[in-house]
């Protein structure tokens, strides 16, 4: 677990929760858009 830990620093987590999060959101917001649309 140590190894790869040293192996992916952490700002760089951090940055890949962020585009997850964010991809995630833009998503819901697209099917939003699409299932308020259908109606």
């Amino acid at each position: 677990m140590t190894d790869m830990e040293e192996k992916f620093p952490r700002a760089l987590w951090i940055r890949l929760i962020i585009y997850i999060a964010v991809g995630h959101l833009f998503a819901g917001f697209i099917w939003l858009l699409f299932s308020v649309g259908a109606k």
